[in-house]
């Protein structure tokens, strides 16, 4: 196998990516702004794909997989399969089925994979994954934590590789994970990318209670609450609509977008903290995404108030690779890791592709 195609739905944005499966060098992308499946993105696409007729596979990245565990080849079945996972990730599952109808009626003889950001999480220990509600609710509809961001995770875990770890993926959506050998024992998203910490427009964790109080007496309806909840809370809600961006928040001498920036840095310590819980030790700390990887400001502030952990402010700033940005004596290392999400999609794709026994062999030897 040689070209793969990685396509990488986000919820406002879309990034295609064609690697070589061999070296895992980037032939062609495309990085769009605009939602996955708009005029726009299709357009883009359909450019990459004319420019790009030896493609041997394509792999999309599937946010929410639902019961589907691992990389999988799509066929109808799968499609069908998946398709209840569109309520519990509304922003990305119905745009990804969207794209891969369009991939697969364009190059209907290629093989396509659906590689879920959740299978990382698959082997949660019952204690993380389970939810403190009714028996009957959690086996009725399969109610659990199923965690998030797993492509970014698996990245960022071979690229620094020691027992156990802490992730923070930020960007448009924003989660942390504890990692233990390199399998997630925990994790900060839950039934939905909607849990966990603030992110630009998603709101993270908030009270259950509340959202019923607006329901019931805050006049609210459900649609409201849902809207308000992805499309106009996180950095956006608390900056009262000043921007969702860490970048414009940081320039501007605001003070709601400072207060803005106090809270969602106040919140990923919580959930660091959190995470840290669950060794007896912390070896590294690392962030990636766009703004972990991008944004030293946000480092630094989330890092400063992190003492107990034996984590420290003093942060170097960004540069171009991977690799430590702490002292070079610091109890527990701060890493930033390039997400690459578009490498993992490969990697996964071509797993998925092989014969059983060499994907036995090749977890085994993982």
């Amino acid at each position: 196998m040689t070209s793969v195609l990685t396509v990488n739905p986000g919820s406002a944005s879309l990034q295609a990516v064609i690697v070589d499966s061999d070296t895992e060098r980037v032939l062609d992308k495309v990085h769009t702004e605009t939602p996955a499946d708009s005029d726009d993105a299709r357009r883009e696409l359909a450019e990459l794909l004319d420019r790009s007729r030896d493609i041997a596979a394509v792999g999309d990245r599937l946010v929410h997989g639902g019961d589907l565990v691992t990389p999988t080849v799509v066929d109808d079945a799968v499609v069908d399969r998946i398709k209840p996972a569109c309520s519990l990730a509304p922003l990305h599952v119905p745009v990804t089925l969207r794209l891969l109808d369009m991939l697969r009626e364009r190059m209907p003889d290629v093989p396509h994979v659906l590689c879920p950001d959740t299978a990382f999480h698959r082997d949660l220990p019952e204690v993380a994954a389970t939810y403190a509600v009714p028996a009957q609710w959690r086996q009725r509809f399969g109610l659990r934590r199923f965690g998030f961001h797993g492509l970014s995770f698996a990245w960022a875990a071979g690229r620094v590789r020691v027992p156990n770890l802490v992730v923070a993926h930020l960007g448009g959506g924003c989660s942390v994970c504890a990692i233990r050998d390199g399998r997630s024992v925990d994790t900060s998203m839950g039934f939905t990318p909607l849990d966990g910490v603030p992110m630009t427009k998603r709101s993270g964790s908030v009270d259950p209670g509340m959202l019923l109080w607006l329901i019931e007496h805050g006049g609210l309806t459900a649609e409201e609450v849902r809207t308000g909840l992805y499309e106009h809370s996180g950095l956006l809600g608390l900056s009262c609509g000043r921007s969702a961006d860490t970048r414009e928040l940081v320039r501007s001498g605001d003070p709601q977008a400072r207060f803005a920036l106090d809270v969602f840095a106040h919140r990923v310590r919580q959930e660091l903290a959190a995470m840290a819980s669950n060794f007896d030790h912390l070896d590294a700390l690392v962030f990636t995404g766009e703004i972990g990887w991008d944004q030293p400001e946000v480092r630094e502030s989330v890092c400063a108030g992190l003492g107990v952990l034996g984590i420290r402010g003093g942060l170097a700033g960004n540069q171009e690779v991977d690799g430590p940005i702490s002292a070079d004596d610091a109890d527990v290392p701060v890493h930033v890791v390039k997400a690459r999400e578009d490498i993992q999609l490969c990697r996964d794709t071509v797993f998925a592709l092989r014969a059983p026994a060499d994907r036995e062999g090749a977890a085994a030897g993982a």
